[in-house]
């Protein structure tokens, strides 16, 4: 069962970024830990992580208001 993210631009509408696949959790996430500053300066406003198609849950990159 791969995990994987999917990206969003500010407006919800999917936008591409990095293909990477991950065996766990815990790897998709460290992975996001380490790009997500990349990942917003190119656009990126929320990704979601994604589990076969199953998603387990979205997070926004935006700064908090």
């Amino acid at each position: 069962m791969p995990w994987s993210w999917r990206y969003e631009d500010v407006d919800g509408k999917p936008v591409d970024g990095p293909d990477e696949s991950f065996s766990s959790q815990a790897d998709a996430e460290s992975w996001i830990g380490q790009e997500w500053r990349q990942l917003q300066s190119s656009g990126v406003g929320t990704v979601t992580l994604v589990e076969d198609d199953r998603v387990d849950y979205q997070m926004s990159l935006l700064p908090a208001e």
